[in-house]
């Protein structure tokens, strides 16, 4: 399996204002761009090429990767001009594969945060003879996504739209969004139009007698699309709970960039990422936070499960739990702001209160692109 398809494509809307202006796979997760961490995985497991389908903010990928050479890889890029759908996103991208027919492929979803064995999934693919294999993930509440029930040798029984009814909860299991398809299949994929993988590619592929499997682990898994999961993602990274090829430093309780300024007094703990050019200051507590390029606390600040966007400010003795602060933002002293609130790229916060300024630092003076008006907004997922 030396070839994959990484798809990229996504909006990530959910996490705004962090992707007002960068895709959510080039966000820094533990450190470093997240489709680093995801590209060191699939090096290791022997990939050696691979092929992004990208579509919003597409050439900001290549300008950050490139052709792939710093990471060991021979990476190319395919832009969807209009939205195709996962499956239609797959066959775009497959008229760039060079394996053989019979030749395994990995594809795989650009912001899923895995611990899954890829060497495994794809021996046990070439052993059992599948068509394509479906990484599956147990979880406590299935309801928010489809459901893929297996019988006793792996074979997948079928593809189960969300359900409605605790009646209709017959699986526990996902998928997981990592697959490992035989070249030829994706070739059946039809091209030039919108397919969904989950709710056409697959139920046909089961419909006409394929062997579709299915690979149960306890695997860590995360999807990264909201503000708290990836808080959460960063930090299970810098502390370890996931392995990592691409972590930029030994696992622990913070991890500080070169380049940052930490105040001695200052505490760092929970997996918090303080990233080159970020400033702590006196006295400061952050746990379980990410702090971007850039990024300001002041002293006696508190910060816990957020995210200070680059070159933003949080003033003194301000209290953040949860929050997201968008880049170039100003969070004036004294503020507590409770769980759930996005401050918007450029806006100002003044003391004691949650509304902008009439005049927000504009993003484009801080060199940073803005896709919209500064604004304060409770989180909507």
């Amino acid at each position: 399996m030396t070839e994959a398809i990484l798809l990229v494509g996504g909006q990530g809307t959910r996490l705004r204002p962090l992707t007002s202006h960068i895709p959510k796979p080039l966000l820094p997760v533990a450190g470093v761009p997240f489709l680093t961490h995801q590209l060191a995985r699939a090096a290791a497991a022997g990939v050696t090429r691979i092929v992004f389908a990208t579509s919003y903010l597409a050439e900001l990928f290549e300008d950050e990767f490139g052709d792939g050479s710093r990471l060991g890889l021979e990476l190319e890029y395919v832009v969807e001009e209009t939205a195709l759908g996962t499956g239609g996103a797959i066959r775009n991208a497959t008229e760039r594969l060079r394996s053989a027919p019979g030749e395994p492929v990995l594809v795989f979803n650009g912001d899923i945060l895995s611990g899954v064995d890829l060497a495994a999934l794809r021996d046990g693919h070439r052993a059992s003879g599948a068509d394509v294999t479906l990484h599956l993930k147990r979880v406590a509440d299935p309801r928010a996504f489809g459901l893929v029930p297996t019988d006793a040798e792996g074979r997948v029984q079928a593809f189960l739209e969300k359900p409605q009814t605790p009646e209709e909860i017959t699986t526990d299991q996902i998928n997981a969004g990592c697959y490992v398809f035989t070249r030829s299949v994706l070739d059946r994929i039809p091209a030039g139009r919108v397919v969904s993988v989950e709710r056409e590619t697959f139920p046909e592929l089961l419909a006409s007698g394929a062997h579709v499997r299915g690979v149960v682990d306890d695997a860590y898994w995360l999807d990264l699309g909201t503000p708290a999961a990836f808080v959460q993602g960063s930090a299970d990274l810098v502390r370890g709970e996931v392995a990592s090829p691409a972590l930029p430093g030994p696992v622990g309780d913070a991890l500080v960039l070169p380049g940052a300024h930490v105040h001695p007094s200052a505490v760092l703990s929970g997996g918090t990422v303080v990233a080159t050019g970020a400033v702590v200051g006196e006295g400061a507590v952050v746990e379980g936070s990410v702090l971007l390029a850039g990024a300001e606390i002041a002293a006696r600040a508190s910060v816990h499960r957020s995210v200070v966007g680059r070159r933003a400010r949080v003033g003194e003795g301000c209290v953040l739990d949860s929050v997201v602060i968008g880049d170039a933002a100003r969070v004036a002293e004294g503020n507590e702001l409770p769980p759930g609130l996005r401050i918007a790229c450029g806006a100002h916060l003044p003391a004691h209160g949650v509304r902008t300024s009439a005049s927000p630092v504009p993003c484009a003076a801080q060199g940073i692109a803005h896709s919209g008006v500064p604004h304060a907004s409770s989180a909507a997922h």
